[in-house]
């Protein structure tokens, strides 16, 4: 049978790969890159935009999205046979990606197309073509090139074993628990670990560090003891803090040389360090633009943060009787005060939000806003909990529908599948330059809610509710692109610091009454979410927001710091507590080792780069605003703004600079008003 990973006919076939697939692929389609680089990059082949793609970047498009299928497998259903092949294939497409962002004849070739003869589109690319050459050490000869490539290869090692171990020190803990020690937990939590024990022929309840799992614990479990357990093994994963055989997996020396790698890769290019490299293609000027707005950002929000701990501190001596809170307390502390306050609990919300009416009440939404149809369709998974769907448009011409994009839905934890959330391409929307034919783009939403239990759906958490909202807002940047230039459609060539202006932006309408009552049902009766409880929730909206600000900002400000002014030969701890006295308003315990899985930064492409969440949520509510401001009487959105910003913001991708989209949805600049307002803050 042939090789699943070369047919690049239809979509990928979840069903027929297997990890013996993956080398024979990656050599076939690394050679045929080979080539192609080699021809292109011959003295007699024209510099020519549409030549050269009609060539190279088909082949590297094809390497692409079938080492995008492996590493996303590798992500969401992680064999030890899988990684084994993954990491044996790794260092050789990491090799070939540097040496091509690398290569001076390309580098020369792309620098000799006129400007002139290209369209719009291809103009960006090709700016951001020669920028990104440089920024892959096009420029560097001799010893200097070679040492880059080293650098990249090693470091693409180094993130993947850092990734892994975040995985693996999470996978491996499990605390069983008798019964009477979960009281306060939420039924289904509780059944659900009932099974998960059963499922290892163990008595009691299987407790894990997974979110839908640890995040209930934490925030509802009566047992002190029960918490501290939890997040003593939660907050040194992958540490040298852990307990017993779990060191194995700690990430410190990774850490350690992942900074003096970036550190050097810096110097190479003439940097001074590796948060320059990082702004350099971002929307941000300099790294002290970065660092300043961070701490204008921190002195805004401070006051408040004080008053939510002050808060926190006198309902748990006056209320529960806790004089000295542990850091393992503060969760359980929040979530008494906000019952109290507001008379609804987390759990009470849940109730209203079975994962299928949201999924209908979120598609609605975006077929209201958005001018399209969302309809299930069918395509091979890797999982029998995944969802496959279609988006489709009204033909321009009149002529019944057209296809915009597809998109795989994977909502459950489990094992072996990375924690956290995220939005991945699968396929890029691209007029092919080979057939002519227009490629519609496919993508990978992946979060990590609770599975249900005992034939129920899945009960989702109004945190859940947002983070699916956020994530499709980045699939929505993916699919709806209407860029036909491969390297600027949809959110390719978008400035790393405004990637989230289109997901942070779709988080609000979670928020609103007129969309949320139509994706509630009660899990027993079937009732919508009473506006009662609406109004309690949204009276809790902005509860301890000046915590949760000074939170990301100290997460922020030190990935920033890190990679300006820390000596990678140093310990990095020194200057986490250092951020932490700046910014936090509440400490935590000497054991904690949170950067040890900060994958955002050490694995995942946020490195110098985890403000942008913050940058972007500033667009973000600005760009929600000019939708408050044109609400029908009926609370709605109104479709012509959807439509001004589908057209200005997400249709435009990354075929213009990310500025000059929101000028032209907003008509000016984006102010910090909104965004201070939203969080309670002016």
């Amino acid at each position: 049978m042939s090789n699943p990973l070369l047919d690049f006919s239809a979509l990928p076939a979840f069903d027929r790969i297997t990890p013996a697939d993956v080398a024979p692929a990656i050599d076939t389609l690394l050679a045929r890159a080979d080539a192609a680089l080699e021809t292109v990059t011959a003295p007699g082949f024209p510099a020519d935009w549409t030549a050269i793609a009609r060539v190279l970047d088909v082949a590297t498009e094809e390497l692409g999205r079938a080492w995008g299928v492996v590493s996303h497998l590798n992500s969401v259903a992680d064999t030890p046979e899988l990684r084994e092949a993954y990491n044996a294939a790794l260092p050789r497409v990491t090799d070939f990606w540097t040496r091509l962002g690398a290569d001076e004849r390309l580098y020369a070739k792309y620098k000799a197309i006129a400007p002139a003869s290209l369209n719009a589109e291809q103009l960006q690319a090709w700016k951001n073509a020669v920028r990104n050459f440089v920024l892959s050490g096009a420029e560097l000869t001799g010893p200097a090139k070679e040492r880059f490539a080293q650098i990249q290869e090693r470091m693409a090692e180094l993130q993947q074993k850092f990734s892994e171990n975040a995985l693996d020190a999470t996978d491996s803990f499990a605390y069983y628990a008798p019964e009477e020690e979960l009281v306060g937990l939420p039924v289904d939590v509780v059944q659900a670990c009932r099974e998960a024990a059963a499922a290892d022929g163990k008595l009691g309840c299987k407790l894990s560090l997974k979110m839908p799992v640890y995040l209930p614990v934490m925030q509802f479990a009566r047992s002190s003891a029960l918490r501290e357990v939890l997040y003593r093994a939660y907050a040194t994963r992958a540490s040298d803090q852990a307990e017993g055989d779990a060191r194995r997996f700690d990430n410190g020396a990774l850490i350690r040389e992942i900074l003096a790698l970036r550190q050097e890769e810096a110097r190479l290019l003439g940097f001074k360090n590796f948060g320059e490299v990082s702004v350099t293609p971002k929307m941000a000027q300099s790294t002290t633009e970065v660092v300043t707005f961070l701490r204008d950002l921190a002195k805004r929000a401070r006051p408040y943060a004080e008053q939510d701990v002050a808060d926190l501190r006198a309902f748990a001596a006056e209320r529960l009787g806790l004089s000295d809170p542990q850091p393992w307390d503060w969760p359980y502390i929040s979530e008494q005060l906000k019952e109290a306050r507001y008379a609804f609990s987390e759990q009470e919300l849940r109730q209203y939000f079975p994962a299928p009416t949201v999924l209908a009440g979120l598609f609605k939404i975006v077929e209201t806003l958005f001018e399209v149809a969302i309809r299930p369709d069918q395509a091979p998974a890797w999982n029998p909990a995944v969802q496959f769907y279609r988006i489709e448009r009204a033909h321009p011409q009149g002529q019944g529908t057209e296809l915009v994009g597809q998109f795989y839905l994977d909502m459950p934890a489990r094992s072996g599948k990375r924690g956290g959330a995220w939005m991945d391409d699968a396929r890029t929307r691209w007029l092919r330059p080979d057939t002519g034919a227009l490629q519609t783009p496919v993508a990978y939403l992946v979060c990590n809610f609770s599975a249900g239990s005992e034939g129920k759906p899945a009960l989702l958490t109004h945190d859940d509710v947002i983070t699916l909202f956020h994530e499709f807002g980045h699939g929505l940047h993916h699919m709806l692109t209407q860029v036909n230039e491969r390297d600027v459609s949809g959110i390719g060539g978008v400035e790393w610091d405004a990637v989230e202006l289109p997901s942070q932006f779709m988080e609000n309408f979670c928020w609103e009454w007129d969309v949320l009552r139509h994706m509630t049902a009660h899990a027993d009766t079937g009732e919508a979410l009473p506006r009662a409880l609406f109004d309690k929730m949204i009276a809790a909206k902005n509860f301890q927001s000046g915590m949760q600000t000074l939170r990301q900002i100290e997460f922020a400000l030190f990935d920033m710091l890190l990679h300006t002014e820390h000596d990678p030969a140093q310990d990095f701890m020194p200057l986490l507590d250092l951020v932490r006295a700046e910014v936090a308003v509440l400490q935590p315990p000497a054991f904690s080792r949170t950067a040890h899985t900060f994958s955002h930064i050490f694995a995942g492409g946020y490195a110098a780069g985890y403000y942008s969440y913050k940058w972007a949520e500033v667009l973000s509510a600005d760009a929600y605003a000019a939708f408050e401001e044109t609400a029908g009487a009926d609370g709605l959105p109104n479709p012509e703004t959807g439509r001004r910003y589908r057209q200005a913001i997400l249709e435009a991708g990354g075929s213009r600079p990310a500025m000059e989209s929101f000028k032209a949805f907003r008509g000016r600049e984006p102010s910090l008003d909104a965004l201070l307002r939203h969080q309670g803050m002016a």
